[in-house]
């Protein structure tokens, strides 16, 4: 791995779980890979009054349990030295006098360290934040690259519909250049998500199959086993479609349909995502409910234990239409893929944690052996699996051995857990380490998420506008409504089942 410029990340927020459990960890699993330049610093900011010593212990906590390799790490050695790069200065984000504090502290750690008056800013804050804190940093000279870099980093949701997205974009774009934003969205962190782009690109056996004359239907899943928990109010404002559909999950439709960049940078890469979510077909608001469900868990028991369904979760209010679960059909309409359904779903409190693109092949045109076998069995199946198991799974037909042909679907299978030497960075670290090299490929453009709010709207709109279109309940730990597989029109098609483990034959299964 290259190793970055010398710089200082600065937290906003930094008192905050996020810093806690996965920023100073991540940062620590790249000092311990040796990647981090020999004049590096953490300076990290929030309203509780904390002293350099005292934010060390707590971050040390943090590292003990969240680091990659926090099993070892009261044995290393190398902990104690990392600390020694972590500062705290007591700061108000909202008031504009004290930035002016806050610059005197980077330009003296700047000295001390010489770190050439590099610095990335993180917000690590209420999304409220995002238009005041790059405000009063222009303000006092410190979004300006006259004397070393600046990179302001902004942590999701990028607005909550369509015209607060435009609005965030313009307030940032008046003190930061784009080329200086990095929005982060965790999930394009993930090995499995970059490694889509070397199977398609750097295969040449999948590339020429990877179209609408081939490819019968695209399935993108990202399901959760757990609840709202005490996350209720937060997530009354937000729900599955704002929070896992407009960024997440189009984001990865955009990695699977686009076409091959020019170069693999962050410019060719990126313009290709863009032109695929602005090729994604309009669902029209009266047209809302046969493209859309949406769902919410209910009560019910699993593994012999009674949960709560949504609406008794803290928090929550006890006629919430909010969804937690969204299942929806749509199409890309350029040469590509022009008449290939996409579906995706998302939800909480469904059987397993899993996240995969399945790419499902059309059958053979001829079906020699369909006395022997369904025609959905007898579809080829590329299984990309993101979370957990982290691998590749291609299923193919074989005879069963012994007289006649009698076929059977098998399995072969890459996982990343069989790589015995090889590291496997977590998300944050790896998307921190693209930003302190100046990478932005893993991080999203602004016209790109407007792309996917403009997208977007109109499911917004008709949900909020027509409370006729139901909120279908299904019992936690199911796989959401049962009206989502009528969104598959093929009646010898349905949605895969996922488990754990990614060489399952995709039969539901429990954990």
């Amino acid at each position: 791995m290259k190793t970055p410029k010398n710089h200082i990340l600065v937290i906003f927020g930094a008192s905050g779980d996020l810093t806690y459990r996965k920023l100073v960890p991540a940062v620590f699993d790249l000092y311990d890979q040796n990647v981090l330049p020999e004049n590096f610093a953490i300076l990290g900011l929030g309203r509780t009054q904390l002293s350099d010593d005292a934010f060390r212990e707590k971050m040390k906590e943090g590292i003990e349990q969240f680091a990659l390799n926090h099993k070892n790490v009261s044995q290393n050695d190398k902990v104690d030295s990392f600390l020694q790069q972590l500062f705290y200065h007591g700061f108000n984000t909202k008031e504009e006098g004290e930035y002016e504090g806050l610059k005197d502290k980077l330009f003296e750690l700047d000295g001390k360290l010489g770190t050439d008056r590099n610095f990335i800013f993180y917000l690590a804050t209420p999304p409220s934040m995002y238009t005041v804190i790059p405000c009063h940093l222009a303000k006092h000279g410190l979004s300006k690259e006259e004397d070393g870099f600046r990179r302001l980093i902004v942590e999701k949701p990028f607005g909550y519909d369509l015209e607060t997205a435009r609005e965030l974009n313009v307030s940032l774009l008046k003190h930061f250049n784009e080329e200086q934003l990095y929005r982060i969205d965790h999930y394009l962190g993930k090995e499995t998500v970059q490694n889509l782009l070397v199977t398609r690109f750097s295969n040449a056996i999948y590339e020429p199959l990877w179209n609408r004359n081939y490819v019968n239907h695209v399935e993108i899943t990202s399901s959760e086993s757990i609840g709202v928990g005490n996350r209720g109010g937060y997530y009354e404002g937000s729900g599955a479609l704002r929070d896992m559909v407009q960024n997440h999950l189009l984001l990865l439709a955009g990695l699977v349909g686009m076409e091959p960049p020019a170069l693999i940078d962050s410019n060719s890469i990126r313009n290709e995502i863009v032109k695929v979510l602005q090729s994604l077909r309009p669902i029209k608001e009266e047209e809302v409910e046969k493209y859309v469900i949406r769902g919410q868990y209910v009560g019910s028991t699993v593994k012999g234990e009674q949960v709560n369904g949504y609406r008794e979760e803290n928090g929550v209010d006890p006629e919430s239409r909010t969804e937690t679960y969204v299942a929806m059909k749509f199409f890309i309409d350029n040469m590509r893929w022009g008449g290939v359904p996409f579906y995706i779903r998302t939800g909480k409190m469904l059987p397993t944690r899993v996240t995969e693109v399945v790419i499902h092949f059309k059958p053979t045109p001829h079906h020699l052996f369909a006395s022997n076998t369904t025609i959905a069995q007898q579809q080829n199946q590329l299984v990309i699996r993101i979370q957990p198991d982290e691998g590749l799974l291609l299923k193919f037909g074989m005879k069963v051995p012994g007289a006649g042909f009698n076929v059977q679907n098998v399995n072969m299978d890459f996982h990343y857990s069989e790589l015995a030497d090889a590291y496997l960075p977590s998300a944050y670290e790896r998307l921190l380490h693209d930003c302190m090299l100046g990478d932005s490929t893993l991080y999203s453009r602004g016209d790109a998420v407007e792309a996917a709010w403009t997208f977007v709207k109109p499911i917004q709109e008709a949900w909020k506008n027509n409370k006729y279109i139901k909120v279908h309940g299904y019992p936690a730990g199911t796989w959401g409504p049962d009206v989502a597989d009528d969104l598959i029109e093929e009646p010898h098609l349905t949605w895969r089942y996922p488990c754990k483990n990614l060489a399952n034959d995709g039969n539901y299964c429990e954990l």
